[in-house]
């Protein structure tokens, strides 16, 4: 009875494009990747900020700050290295390499010893980063002499030989006289003080998201018919004043309802006095063939006056209940089946949900009896959809294999009142209000009904309902 497309076709154009291919502006992928909720986006603004200034502060201190520190202090050790070379050069002798030795461990912190007869390592220096680069750069300006730097084999000092007459001035230095050694004290507080920010900024988010989507639940289960008693107006004040036009709102759709369904009860009581009367008179009657066309009349009037007042009051006065639609789509095909048409059902799923039973009972039976009256066959299909975009659906299938509607009128329809002289309607001299019923009491609980062309020839009447 349903045609159900699975599988790839032939040919077909594989599913994973590129942006360049669909032609997307970058703006439309970076706004299709985007998240939709207001949290995320919310965190997003306060996140890519913070994300931003620090790669921002960390380039700036490592390739400015840091960069001009090492060659700052490379510079000075250089220096002062020149100077102790200098001094010796004056007078080499070992006494005067001893007392300079003594000096510049006692004074610089800088243990120094003169070789003499040594020469620079065969080896090629060991040198990597900026750190080597600037004691080159210094070396080479301030000394121009032969010279041999290693910054691996020692984790706390840099062992730097220069060359002179005779032999080789070997200079241990620590490492933190040539270069910034705490910069990753800088960058694991700035780390960690970013990650206790972003905890701070979600526990906030979420209590100021918070009342905004129970605000939206309590609109959404108001136009479903489901009312929230207890929610309250909480959290910013820009909320609070959204919730409390929300309850105002409410508030006087309820009064509103309230005042009609009042009215209406007096217009039924002072309509039906006189039909009762009429009906009591004709009773007392001989009978005759003008007699029944009147009491003919009289009851047409009874039931459209009930049309009437069923159309007015709508959905209202009933309070919703969780209910098995498949039991309920059940006794609609029984009612339907004592008059006379045959309808077939077709179940899927849990259909458990919460409904107006007795409102909802009618918008089904509206459907499928108008199925029944203009059709040979009937089929109910009900499917539970739990991937839908509305976080759960069902949608129930009412097909037929009758004459079905022209197109241009499957909107028309639900109009109050219209009426298809050619083609079907609810009821045969009716009142035109069958769709129309069925439709206000779909959208009461949050759904829709729609209309289109059956696989089985007829007219599809399709009713969605939200989870």
């Amino acid at each position: 009875m349903m045609e159900v497309e699975t599988g790839e076709h032939a040919g077909a154009t594989p599913p994973r494009q590129t942006a360049l291919m669909r032609g997307l502006h970058p703006f439309q992928i970076l706004k299709k990747a985007m998240p939709h909720g207001l949290y995320w986006r919310s965190l997003i603004i306060i996140v890519a900020p913070m994300v931003l200034l620090q790669f921002v502060v960390t380039y700036v201190f490592l390739e400015r700050h840091w960069a001009l520190v090492t060659e700052r202090l490379s510079a000075k050790t250089v220096a002062e290295v020149a100077l102790l070379l200098g001094e010796f050069q004056e007078s080499p002798t070992p006494e005067r390499a001893a007392r300079i030795s003594a000096r510049a461990s006692q004074t610089l912190g800088l243990p120094v010893a003169f070789l003499d007869g040594e020469e620079l390592p065969e080896a090629p220096s060991s040198t990597a980063g900026l750190l080597a680069d600037s004691l080159n750069d210094e070396l080479r300006l301030r000394i121009a002499r032969p010279y041999w730097i290693n910054t691996a084999n020692y984790a706390d000092y840099v062992d730097m030989r220069i060359a002179y007459d005779g032999g080789v001035m070997r200079v241990l230095t620590p490492a933190s006289h040539v270069y910034a050694s705490n910069s990753h004290i800088f960058l694991v507080w700035m780390f960690s003080t970013s990650v206790v920010l972003i905890v701070v900024a979600l526990l906030f988010l979420r209590n100021q998201i918070r009342p905004i989507e129970k605000l939206a639940e309590a609109a959404e289960s108001f136009g479903m018919g489901r009312d929230i008693p207890d929610y309250r107006p909480q959290g910013a004040s820009e909320v609070r004043r959204a919730a409390q036009a929300f309850l105002e709102m409410r508030a006087r759709i309820q009064r509103q309802i309230e005042q009609r369904t009042a009215m209406l009860a007096g217009v039924s009581h002072d309509l039906r006095t006189p039909l009762t009367r009429f009906k009591l008179q004709l009773a007392m009657l001989d009978e005759s063939e003008e007699l029944a066309d009147l009491r003919a009349d009289v009851a047409e009037m009874e039931r459209m006056l009930d049309d009437y007042l069923e159309f007015a009051r709508g959905h209202q006065g009933e309070a919703s209940e969780e209910t098995d639609l498949g039991e309920l789509i059940e006794e609609v095909r029984d009612g339907s089946l004592r008059k006379g048409h045959d309808v077939r059902l077709d179940l899927h799923g849990d259909l458990t949900l919460p409904l107006r039973r007795n409102a909802f009972k009618r918008c089904l039976t509206n459907v499928v009896d108008n199925a029944g009256k203009y059709a040979t066959h009937v089929w109910v299909t009900a499917i539970r959809d739990a991937e839908s975009d509305d976080g759960g659906s069902i949608d129930i299938l009412v097909d037929d294999d009758g004459q079905g509607i022209p197109e241009e009128q499957l909107e028309e329809v639900f109009r109050p009142f219209y009426r298809l002289d050619a083609a079907r309607n609810l009821d045969t001299g009716g009142t035109g209000l069958g769709l129309a019923i069925a439709r206000d009491i779909a959208r009461g609980h949050g759904g829709d009904i729609t209309l289109s062309r059956s696989p089985m020839g007829g007219l599809r009447a399709i009713i969605h309902l939200p989870v």
